[in-house]
């Protein structure tokens, strides 16, 4: 698989979910915008829409558009999408402007969607910061919710925080941070909690029975032919499938996927 925008031609970011009312894989991403001619220093990373493929199987995709997004400032990164009760739910990095440096703040906001199209009712989450981006939310096994988050004063270390209903949350302070990163993303699988991190040198796996306490995995997974970046992994029939983004030149990018295996207790590629 190599989905690339045919907007743009800038995908970053991607996650996948299930979309009940139109019963198709459908992908969020970032869609930067690395075919505009003229933008100075990082000004083409910003004022991004989020961009939406289709898929039946979560192999081959189409795009469908852009979200329908209720927040007045252009940037926008990173979606994390949940469907939870009949509700869709969206964790969002929201940067206040176009900027041509990464010095602006960033927050994540919260909002909901009927169909996954159009999102409302934009709320601010209270975290550790005035610059955290990158949300990822997983419910645990008591039915409460865990989001994680990049928080960039602290040197891109990964912090947290717990909900019991997806729209109140608790900062409960560091994850994980023997080394920078960004993009953490949780899932469950084989009997363990796993998080993958974008450490620009391919992606750091770390393994924990109860999702507080992290144990690194030595080394990184696709760390070359391609290097991954911030990714995303769906758990489905068994399987563990990780969607990454990757450069295909100095600003454009593609989106893959690999498959997960365990072997003799370490997360690898297939």
């Amino acid at each position: 698989m190599r989905y690339v925008d045919p907007v743009h031609e800038g995908p970053a970011d991607p996650t996948v979910v299930w979309n009940p009312w139109a019963r198709a894989w459908w992908m969020f991403y970032t869609s930067r915008r690395a075919n505009v001619l003229g933008l100075p220093g990082v000004s083409w990373v910003h004022g991004t829409p989020v961009g939406i493929a289709t898929s039946a199987d979560g192999f081959a995709w189409d795009h469908l558009g852009h979200a329908v997004i209720d927040v007045p400032e252009p940037t926008l990164w990173a979606p994390e999408v949940v469907v939870h009760e009949g509700l869709g739910h969206m964790f969002l990095t929201v940067v206040p402007g176009v900027f041509t440096d990464w010095e602006a703040d960033r927050s994540i906001v919260h909002l909901v969607s009927d169909d996954l199209r159009h999102w409302r009712e934009p709320r601010r989450l209270e975290l550790s910061s005035s610059r955290v981006i990158d949300a990822c939310v997983h419910q645990l096994e008591d039915g409460t919710w865990r989001l994680w988050y990049n928080d960039e004063p602290s040197g891109k270390r990964t912090f947290f925080a717990d909900s019991p209903d997806l729209r109140s949350w608790t900062d409960r302070g560091q994850a994980v941070g023997e080394q920078p990163g960004e993009g953490p993303n949780v899932f469950r699988w084989r009997g363990s909690y796993w998080m993958v991190v974008d450490v620009w040198d391919g992606l750091a796996v770390y393994r924990s029975d109860d999702a507080l306490t992290w144990a690194r995995q030595p080394g990184t997974i696709l760390r070359d032919d391609p290097r991954a970046h911030h990714a995303d992994v769906l758990v489905r029939d068994g399987r563990a499938l990780l969607y990454y983004f990757t450069p295909t030149g100095e600003r454009t990018s593609a989106v893959g996927v690999a498959e997960l295996d365990l072997r003799d207790g370490r997360l690898t590629t297939s």
